[in-house]
């Protein structure tokens, strides 16, 4: 029988600086094998937010690099938790789960009081958000922060989110607000209810990218008929 591989997941410091290159490239390759978007972040970038204990890193307990996320703040009410990658040999192990669970609490900690976001294009994703008390939301609930929607720049879905005037795209927003949630039990319960509906959700979003539609919300009340 194999041994499980057993990971340590804690707060990245600049000790693992070595690892920002690799990180990179594991988001650059994960991006274009599933054909979506991502906004690119450079070593140097990530290597900052280790100097500044905004970032998480798995290894294992060889000391290989397995996965990795990061924080970022916006108004000083947004936290978003963002570059959520495993290494692919590590995929499907239930190490992406602990890493956002680890960078939420690391959030909560830092910022109790502000609103945690997250923009995904993956249904596996929006399962763990929903489990740690994430709800679907419309992008006008997001920070609103130019520095933010920069850095969608680099992504290759740029033009379908103006084209939007920032209103929607492919990915789904999600937001924690620690002054206003149902438990993560409620969440949960929502999500794996609804499970085919996002399914299909975002399979429309990526069949309909180039079409105008109206506001997110809308869709999911329609949908849901709530």
């Amino acid at each position: 029988m194999t041994k499980k591989q057993q990971f340590r997941v804690i707060v990245a410091d600049e000790f693992h600086a070595s690892f920002a290159e690799m990180i990179c490239e594991e988001m650059a390759e994960s991006a274009k094998a599933r054909g979506t978007g991502i906004a690119k972040r450079s070593p140097d970038y990530i290597i900052q937010k280790m100097r500044e204990g905004k970032a998480v890193i798995a290894l294992t307990t060889e000391g290989e690099w397995a996965g990795f996320c990061y924080i970022e703040t916006w108004e000083g009410e947004y936290v978003a938790n963002s570059g959520l990658i495993v290494a692919s040999k590590f995929r499907k192990s239930g190490l992406a789960r602990a890493i956002k669970q680890r960078v939420f609490d690391l959030s909560r900690t830092k910022y109790p009081d502000a609103k945690i976001f997250g923009l995904t294009t993956g249904l596996a994703v929006m399962k763990i958000n929903s489990e740690l008390g994430y709800e679907p939301v419309p992008y006008s609930e997001l920070t609103q922060d130019e520095a933010f929607w920069a850095g969608c720049k680099s992504c290759v879905n740029y033009d379908i989110l103006m084209s939007k005037e920032r209103k929607n795209c492919l990915c789904t927003a999600m937001l924690y607000d620690p002054k206003d949630h149902y438990a993560p039990e409620e969440t949960t319960k929502f999500f794996e209810e609804h499970k085919s509906v996002f399914e299909r959700l975002l399979k429309w979003k990526f069949l309909r990218s180039f079409r105008s539609f109206k506001n997110i919300k809308s869709i999911l009340i329609t949908l849901f008929q709530i």
